[in-house]
Parts: C-alpha cells; structure tokens; sequence
C-alpha cells in the first residue's frame, strides 16, 4: 500500500509543461526518465516496470483484477488532476496500460514481462511521426489512428 501512495503522489505532481497545457506535456514529464523531451521505448519499459512494482501490492510478480482497480483509479485521478485529459490522444495513451492490453498469455492478470513487454507497442502506437519516440509533437488529432494496439500486438 504504501508504494501505491508514493506512486500516486508521484503521479499527481502538476509538472510545468502540463500547466502549460500543451497536449501530451503531462505523460512526458512523467515517462521521460532523462529529461530529454521524449519518450523512447527503453524508458517506458523502465518506467513500466516502476509502475508494476507499486501495484503489485500482494508482490506475487502479477497485476491481478483486483491490483488492476487501484491501478486504474489512480490513472483516472492523475488524468483528472492533470487538466482532465481523459479524452482523444491521452485516452489512447491510457488504453495501452489496460489489462485486456497486456494480458498477452489471456490468464486473468499480468506477469510483470508481460507489462514491460507491452513497453514496444504501446510507444509505437503513439508516435505518431514514426522516430522511435514519443514527443509533445506526438499528441494531437489523429494520434494512433491507423497503428492499433489490439489485444495480444507486442510491437515484437
């Protein structure tokens, strides 16, 4: 539980690109571990796996449903207390982080590889311009569309 709440505050911090309120300005300051303005996929796959250690409150290395609720409900509350991006390009970002999303082996939970793992498709899905990484210049109208991430696409 108290992992749960130290990633929740982390994740309610109102960072200064986000006041700012450029699109997609909250899940960089967030995801971007170097501070060079991108998101590439070997720092999701870090942050992701920051992410499954706090949630994983009954530590057996699986995100179960009911992990997934306290997972989910802080993601809410960070999207709310974040300018409310909770629609177009951030609520794709989001649905990257769904468990029907990264449950790959379709068990009912999601083993901490399988999160990681998911790191590739779901930095695919959102950039846009096809660099290797996701930038403030990745979030706007028509974000993701045409690149789905749908049930068991790794991206590998």
């Amino acid at each position: 539980m108290i992992r749960y709440l130290a990633f929740a505050l982390t994740l309610t911090a109102v960072p200064a690109l986000a006041q700012q309120g450029q699109p997609g300005a909250h899940f960089i300051e967030m995801w971007d571990l170097d501070g060079d303005g991108k998101v590439t996929v070997e720092e999701a796959a870090a942050r992701r796996a920051d992410v499954f250690a706090a949630f994983d409150s009954n530590e057996d290395g699986f995100l179960d449903a009911e992990e997934y609720v306290l997972f989910d409900d802080a993601r809410e509350a960070d999207m709310a207390e974040n300018g409310g991006h909770g629609k177009g390009a951030m609520m794709r970002a989001a649905d990257g982080m769904l468990l029907e999303r990264n449950d790959a082996d379709e068990d009912g939970r999601v083993s901490l590889a399988e999160f990681v793992d998911g790191a590739k498709a779901w930095i695919t899905q959102m950039d846009r311009d096809e660099d290797g990484a996701v930038t403030t210049a990745d979030f706007g109208r028509g974000m993701g569309q045409g690149q789905g991430m749908g049930k068991g696409k790794t991206g590998n």
